[in-house]
């Protein structure tokens, strides 16, 4: 029964429509999972091969997970003396479809799983430089994932020697999807090489890639900085890199501060707290005082996000100061950033916090010269009264909207509202500016709807 079916599959691999034979392609390295070793190699690789000569592009990149399926259940000792698998497989990396090739890079890793050492160092490190030079970006992108894979399976001295140099100069590919890939994957070379090959051969890439004019590019690599740091330690990498992403967030180009910026959680979040302190908290404090409103903007979002990194703790400790001297300060777009805050900041902030650190900013900038800054402290009143209505006696609002719990309001937030913040908008109302006394109007009322609408 079992012979027949072998020989009815056959008859499909030979079929004269190409639909039939990517069907019959498509399942062949399924049915060698089912049969014997001997069977593989006297019934199944004669197919094979007869499919890696089709005329046919779609039905020969089916050919790919074939062999690896053979190489998979023939012992590796046995391979060197099936030569058509060798061959078929050399004839696979060299194909004219770039189609074939893209498909034998990205199962790369896997052949040179499948396959013994003496075909990985003979044939496969060969191939793997000719793919990181391929004509087509695709295939580039392709090998470029499977970097960090193969590399493991040989030793440092043959990566260094014949490979990395084609993997360095993909840092200036054309293609951004080949740059992108390769910044998502390099990272990954660091513990095969070590810490001075890391430092002599990974970090001017990831120098070059920061710089990259595409975001993903950027973002991939500093998102996989982790691996790097666990090899080199966060010294030298602060030493190496922090240089370039200062320059970066100082950059003229409004855009790439922007970037910048929205990739300091991930960063803070990867090198840690005390690295952040150290190193990126007064960058991030000087991007407040920017002189484009987007970047002010994003700066606020960046510190609610750092608080949800670090905690609240940390942003009463590190952040909250610097929010409460940015109030004072002589520039009056700090101060109308430090309202933003405020207003940004309010979800990620405790009962005590809000009491004892924010309001008084508020009452301070209840009186400001700038009329600006006044009918924005009375936006950030709106925030707060918002915030304080629903606010537990401890925690977040971010914690219960996390936890998917609504809680039980503190009777001190009302009280806050009433004795705090109501006197205070009173104020803004009787203000000479219009606005100043619209957005107080406003903040009141919504506390005044409030005060009926609850039970």
């Amino acid at each position: 029964m079992q012979q027949t079916l072998r020989q009815n599959f056959g008859s499909l691999v030979r079929d004269e429509t190409p639909m039939v034979r990517r069907q019959a392609a498509n399942n062949l390295s399924k049915f060698v999972k089912e049969l014997t070793p001997q069977v593989i190699i006297d019934e199944i690789i004669p197919h094979f091969q007869y499919l890696t000569s089709d005329d046919q592009d779609s039905v020969r990149l089916l050919t790919v997970e074939i062999l690896i399926s053979i190489a998979q259940e023939i012992p590796k000792e046995q391979q060197s003396s099936h030569g058509i698998l060798l061959t078929s497989l050399r004839n696979l990396f060299e194909d004219k479809s770039w189609r074939v090739r893209y498909m034998v890079a990205d199962r790369f890793e896997q052949i040179a799983k499948a396959v013994d050492d003496e075909v990985v160092t003979r044939d496969l490190v060969p191939a793997f430089v000719k793919l990181l030079k391929d004509t087509e970006a695709e295939v580039r992108t392709a090998i470029a994932g499977q970097i960090p894979g193969f590399c493991n399976l040989i030793d440092r001295d043959t990566l260094l020697n014949e490979i990395m140099t084609s993997i360095e100069d993909l840092v200036s590919d054309q293609s951004q999807h080949v740059r992108g890939a390769l910044a998502t994957q390099v990272s990954g070379l660091a513990p095969i090489l070590g810490k001075e090959e890391t430092i002599s051969h990974l970090l001017p890439m990831f120098l070059q890639m920061l710089k990259d004019e595409h975001p993903e590019v950027r973002l991939h690599i500093i998102s996989k900085l982790d691996i790097v740091n666990k090899v080199i330690g966060i010294d030298l990498l602060s030493q190496s890199l922090l240089p370039a992403i200062v320059q970066l967030a100082e950059d003229k180009q409004w855009r790439v501060r922007l970037a910048i910026i929205e990739y300091i959680p991930l960063l803070a979040s990867q090198l840690g707290v005390k690295f952040f302190d150290e190193q990126l908290s007064d960058l991030c404090m000087g991007w407040l005082g920017d002189t484009v409103f987007s970047i002010r903007e994003a700066a606020t979002q960046n510190l609610k996000k750092l608080t949800e990194v670090f905690g609240v703790d940390w942003a009463n400790q590190s952040i909250i100061p610097k929010v409460v001297a940015m109030g004072a300060h002589p520039n009056y777009l700090y101060r109308m950033t430090t309202c933003f805050a405020v207003s940004t900041l309010a979800p990620v902030l405790n009962l005590d916090i809000i009491e004892n650190s924010i309001l008084p900013i508020l009452e301070r900038l209840v009186t400001d010269d700038i009329p600006n800054i006044r009918f924005n402290v009375a936006k950030s009143y709106a925030v707060l009264v918002d915030t304080l209505r629903r606010l537990p006696a401890s925690g977040t609002l971010q914690d219960l909207e996390k936890a998917g719990e609504s809680g039980t309001p503190a009777p001190h937030g009302q009280e806050l509202i009433q004795q705090r913040i109501i006197p205070q908008l009173e104020k803004l109302q009787q203000d000479d500016d219009v606005d100043v006394r619209y957005f107080a109007t406003t903040a009141a009322g919504g506390q005044d709807e409030a005060m009926q609408t609850s039970p």
